[in-house]
C-alpha cells in the first residue's frame, strides 16, 4: 500500500490454479506456449476488445506501446549489470552458428529464457541467482565464435558479464530480508549505490522531519537512486525523469502517452496529462495529483497503470519498481466487485479490529473486474490478479481506493491447469477435494475481491505513525492484513445474504485451499536449504502457522500423517474463521500503532523459517506430478489499419512464441545504455 499499485497493492498468483501438470494432454493445451525450469509461459486472451469503439481500441493501442518502453528500466533496477547479461546472451543466441542441440547450448537458452521471466538474473520470486547449467568455458568459446562488431559496447563488459553469470558470491541475492544484515549492502538490487541502511534510513528521515507539517506528504524516496559520492561520502538522489536517469526510456514512455492524451475523454485526459507532468518533473507532488484524478475517474472504460509502483524490490520500501498494465472493463463479471463496494462501510463498521482504528467514513471505495490487454514491466511475464490502489494512506483517505480483479488472467490459469492431479496428492479428504472443484474459483476470485477492494483500504493510523514505521517487515505485514480481512469475511453470513455466495461451503473451500497453501504446498517453490523471502509467501505462512498454533488447544488444524505423507486438515472451519479475525485485530493494531517489534516478531516467528524434513517431502510429491509452481504470460499483439491516411480499426492477435516475443520487445523496446 505504498503509492500506486505498490507493496500491499497486489495479489499474487497462489492457489493451486496457478500450477499446471505434465499430464499427456498438457503439452498440447493452447493455453501453454513454453514450459523451462520451474516456469511456463501461458496465452491470455483479451475477449470484447473488437468489440469496443474504435477510440478505445486505439487508446489501448498507445497505452500498449508506453507500456513496453519501460521494459529495461525494471531490468536495471533490478540489478546494474542485467542490462548487459540480457543483451550479451541475446547477441549470443540470434548469432550462434554452432550446435544448439549440444546439452550445454540448450541450458544456456533456458538460461536466457529465466532472464527474460524474471527480468534479470535473480528468481523472480525467491530473489536467489540463477545458477547457470552450462560452464564457462563454453560460454566463453560461444562467444569467441562471433565477430566483435556485433557485440558493440558490450564488448568492454564482457569480463563483467563472465562475473555476473557465474561468480556465485557477486550479486548473490536481489533481495535480502534476513534480520541483522545490513538490507542494502547485501542486497543486489540497483536502487542504492554505495549506500548503507543506516546511513539511507537516516537520509529519509530527516527528509520526512522536515516535512512533518505537511497533512500530504510526498512517498520520500519513490522515483530515485540514493547514490553516496565516494569522494565526499554526499548522499544524493538521481531522480527517475526525462532528462534525468531512466530519461531514454521515460522520453519513449511520454511520447505514446501523449498519443494516448489526445484520443482519451475526460477526465481521463488529464490524467494522463499529469502523469506526463510527472515524469518530466520527476516532481512526487504531481505522482499524487495525478493518483487523485484516477481514483476519482470511475467512468473512463478503458483503465492503466503506468508509473513507479511496486517497492517490494526495496529492503527499505521506499524504491518503487516500473510496471504497467492497460485494462478495460468486464461489465458482466463486475456484480460481485459492485456489491462488496457498495457495502464497504458495513464490512468496515463489524470488522473485528478495535474501532478506534477502523474508518469512521470509507471514501471512494470502487471496484470492477477487468480484461486485461496488455502487462508491462513488473507485471510481465508474471502478474498479479488483483491490484488496489492507490497507496499513499492520506489519498486513500481523503479520496478512496480503486480496485479490480483481472479475470481474463485467472481464467487462462485456470484453463491452464487442468489435469495437473495436485488436489488427488495433496488433499486428504473427499469432501474438502470436491468443495474445491466445486467452489475454488470462486473462494479465490472472491478473496481477490475482498482483500483487494476492501482489505488495503481498511483501517486507519492512530494519529502521528508513519506509513513506513514497519519498515522492511512492512510489505508482509500488510498483505497478511488485507488477506486476513478477505479470509474472515468471506466466511462471513453477510455474504450469503448479499447473494455473493450459497453458502458457507465456499468458505471452507477457499480456508482449506489455503492452509494447506501456507503451510505446505508453497514450500515447493523453495530451493533446498532455503528459508521463506518473499512477502507474500510470508504473509501466508505466517497466517496458516499462527493459526495451527493458536488452534492447538481445539484441533482447529491437523497434521496428519497416512501411508508416510503428510496431509493438512482443517477439522473446524467456524473456529478457524475466528482465529483469523483475531490475527486481523492484531494486525491491524501493529499498523495502527506502528509497532515495529511486535510485526518483526510475529514475521520472524511464523513466516521465515522452513522445517527441512516436511520441504522435501512436500518437493518431492510437487515435482513427481510435473507440475511447474509458476506462471506467466505472452502478451497480444496490436496493429493499426489505416485506409486513406485515417486509423479505422485495431487488430489483435495471439502469438504463441515466448523466444520470439522476447527478442521482438529487445530488439523494439530497448532504449537504455548498459550501464545506468
Amino acid at each position: 500500500m505504498k503509492n500506486l499499485f505498490a507493496t500491499a497493492s497486489m495479489t499474487l498468483v497462489v492457489s493451486t490454479l496457478a500450477s499446471c501438470g505434465q499430464a499427456p494432454e498438457a503439452a498440447d493445451k493452447p493455453w501453454i506456449v513454453d514450459r523451462f525450469d520451474d516456469i511456463k509461459v501461458i496465452r491470455y486472451e483479451v475477449p470484447g476488445f473488437e468489440e469496443l469503439p474504435l477510440a478505445q481500441k486505439e487508446l489501448i493501442y498507445y497505452l500498449a506501446e508506453a507500456a513496453k518502453c519501460g521494459r529495461d528500466i525494471l531490468y536495471d533496477q533490478n540489478c546494474a549489470v542485467n542490462l548487459p547479461v540480457r543483451r550479451t546472451l541475446e547477441t549470443l543466441y540470434e548469432n550462434y552458428q554452432g550446435d544448439r542441440d549440444c546439452a550445454e547450448w540448450k541450458a544456456l537458452e533456458k538460461y536466457l529464457k529465466k532472464v527474460w521471466f524474471a527480468n534479470g538474473i535473480h528468481h523472480h520470486y525467491s530473489n536467489d541467482k540463477f545458477t547457470p547449467e552450462f560452464s564457462e568455458a563454453y560460454f566463453r568459446e560461444a562467444l569467441a565464435t562471433i565477430p566483435e562488431e556485433r557485440f558493440g559496447e558490450l564488448n568492454d563488459l564482457r569480463e563483467e558479464v563472465c562475473r555476473a553469470i557465474f561468480d556465485p558470491a557477486l550479486y548473490p541475492t536481489k533481495l535480502n530480508q534476513r534480520a541483522g544484515d545490513d538490507l542494502l549492502l547485501t542486497s543486489s538490487s540497483n536502487y542504492y549505490r554505495g549506500v548503507s541502511q543506516a546511513e539511507a534510513e537516516r537520509f529519509y528521515a530527516e527528509m520526512a522531519a522536515a516535512n512533518a507539517s505537511d497533512p500530504e506528504p510526498v512517498s520520500y524516496g519513490l522515483n530515485s537512486q540514493l547514490v553516496k559520492d565516494p569522494a565526499s561520502g554526499r548522499l544524493y538522489e538521481r531522480t527517475w525523469k526525462v532528462g534525468g536517469m531512466y530519461s531514454a526510456a521515460l522520453e519513449r514512455v511520454v511520447y505514446w502517452l501523449e498519443k494516448a492524451a489526445g484520443v482519451a475523454e475526460e477526465p481521463q485526459k488529464t490524467n494522463i496529462e499529469a502523469l506526463i507532468s510527472y515524469y518530466r518533473s520527476g516532481d512526487l507532488k504531481e505522482f499524487d495529483r495525478y493518483n487523485i484524478g484516477w481514483v476519482r475517474d470511475t467512468l473512463s472504460n478503458v483503465d492503466f497503470v503506468n508509473g513507479f509502483i511496486e517497492d517490494y524490490g526495496d529492503p527499505l520500501g521506499r524504491k518503487a519498481s516500473w510496471e504497467a498494465n492497460v485494462n478495460f472493463m468486464d461489465s458482466t463479471a463486475c456484480h460481485r466487485t459492485e456489491v462488496i463496494s457498495e457495502n464497504a462501510q458495513w464490512f468496515e463498521d463489524h470488522s473485528p479490529v478495535d474501532p478506534a482504528y477502523r474508518k469512521k467514513e470509507v471514501k471512494g471505495v470502487s471496484a470492477k473486474v477487468i480484461t486485461v490487454a496488455m502487462l508491462g514491466g513488473d507485471c510481465f511475464p508474471a502478474t498479479p490478479i488483483g491490484i488496489n490502489l492507490p497507496n499513499a494512506d492520506w489519498i486513500r483517505k481523503e479520496y478512496g481506493s480503486k480496485s479490480v480483479t483481472i479475470d481474463n488472467i485467472t481464467y487462462a490459469y485456470d484453463q491452464a491447469a487442468h489435469g495437473n492431479g495436485f488436489n488427488e496428492e495433496f488433499v486428504l479428504r473427499a469432501e474438502d477435494r470436491e468443495r474445491m472443484d466445486r467452489y475454488g474459483k470462486l473462494a479465490d476470485d472472491l478473496h481477490t475481491d475482498l482483500h483487494e477492494c476492501l482489505g488495503h483500504g481498511s483501517g486507519q493510523l492512530a494519529p502521528g505513525v508513519s506509513s513506513t514505521a514497519l519498515g522492511s517487515y512492512a510489505s508482509t505485514l500488510e498483505e497478511a492484513r488485507a488477506d486476513l480481512f478477505g479470509l474472515y469475511y468471506l466466511g462471513d453470513p453477510k455474504m450469503v445474504e448479499l447473494g455473493l455466495v450459497p453458502s458457507f461451503d465456499v468458505a471452507k473451500a477457499g480456508y482449506a485451499n489455503y492452509i494447506l497453501n501456507g503451510m505446505m504446498t508453497q514450500l515447493a517453490r523453495i530451493e533446498p536449504g532455503k528459508n521463506v523471502e518473499e512477502s507474500h509467501m510470508r504473509n501466508r505462512k505466517l497466517i496458516a502457522e499462527w493459526c495451527y498454533e493458536r488452534g492447538k488447544a481445539d484441533n482447529v488444524i491437523e497434521l496428519v500423517k497416512e501411508q508416510g505423507k503428510t496431509y493438512v486438515v482443517v477439522n473446524d472451519f467456524e473456529k478457524l474463521r475466528a482465529l483469523f479475525g483475531e490475527l486481523l485485530r492484531e494486525m491491524q493494531r501493529i499498523k495502527s500503532e506502528g509497532d515495529y517489534e511486535a510485526g518483526r516478531d510475529l514475521v520472524e516467528r511464523y513466516a521465515v523459517q522452513v522445517d527441512p524434513e516436511l520441504h522435501k517431502e512436500v518437493r518431492d510429491r510437487y515435482y513427481a506430478l510435473g507440475i511447474e509452481p509458476y506462471g506467466g504470460f505472452v502478451n497480444p499483439e496490436y496493429e493499426l489499419v489505416e485506409q486513406d491516411g485515417r486509423i479505422v480499426d485495431v487488430k489483435i492477435s495471439y502469438p504463441a512464441n515466448y523466444v520470439e516475443q522476447m527478442l521482438t520487445y529487445s530488439r523494439n523496446y530497448s532504449f537504455l545504455p548498459n550501464i545506468n
